[in-house]
């Protein structure tokens, strides 16, 4: 059962490079929303982690909204979002 799923996860990553590979010029734009999404999942993690260490109760979720908020915005997004969650608690 491990192969199979090592299998399927070396065929996604060879069909993720040949979508890039055939997109062209528009790749650089593929890859710049895909690091800027997984650096804000990783941005709100590490604020909610720095957050939660002193006990501040304020948390934004990592769901597909946030994580497309912060690819298309990249920190910016981030910003907003935690700039909605504190407007809330007003």
């Amino acid at each position: 059962m491990e192969n199979i799923s090592g299998m399927l996860a070396i065929l996604g990553v060879c069909v993720a490079v040949l979508a890039i590979g055939a997109l062209g010029r528009k790749a650089e734009w593929l890859v710049n929303f895909i690091l800027r999404a997984v650096m804000g999942a990783c941005g709100i993690y590490a604020i909610n982690y720095l957050l939660a260490s002193r006990q501040i109760t304020a948390a934004v979720g990592i769901n597909p909204l946030t994580v497309l908020t912060s690819g298309v915005l990249g920190f910016p997004g981030v910003a907003v979002l935690y700039g909605i969650y504190f407007f809330k608690l007003l």
